[in-house]
């Protein structure tokens, strides 16, 4: 199931389909899912992961960030506002779909959620642990 979810939410980043149908793609895969009691379970394990949002840059502008997933979506959302007001991140974070991550957490995803390298040799990933 979390490949499945995983190869949706790829193709979404690609823009092979739109965000709502992806959406809709990963709630008939949901539908699927066993009983609730096994929902459950794994929602408590998820929620004592940590999503980690990585930085290197060329210049050296490193950011290593550690959020948990029960505080993301508001830490998240706060912080992505705050770095793309600033000059020297604003570039960083410009490219990083929020939406889609916060999508990807909702959907308990884990590993590897991005993974992007820039022209300069500029990486930004972010990971769920």
């Amino acid at each position: 199931m979390k490949e499945e979810i995983a190869r949706v939410l790829t193709m979404v980043q690609e823009g092979k389909i739109d965000a709502d149908q992806g959406a809709e793609l990963i709630q008939v895969l949901q539908e699927k899912v066993g009983t609730t009691d096994k929902l459950v379970e794994k929602s408590t394990k998820y929620l004592d992961k940590t999503l980690k949002i990585r930085v290197e840059s060329t210049d050296n502008d490193n950011v290593k960030v550690n959020v948990p997933i029960k505080l993301v979506k508001v830490v998240l959302m706060a912080g992505h506002s705050i770095a793309a007001s600033i000059p020297q991140s604003e570039k960083y974070v410009k490219d990083i779909d929020i939406n889609l991550i916060i999508e990807a957490i909702e959907n308990e995803l884990d590993g590897q959620i991005v993974d992007i390298k820039s022209a300069n040799g500029d990486i930004v990933s972010v990971i769920i642990e």
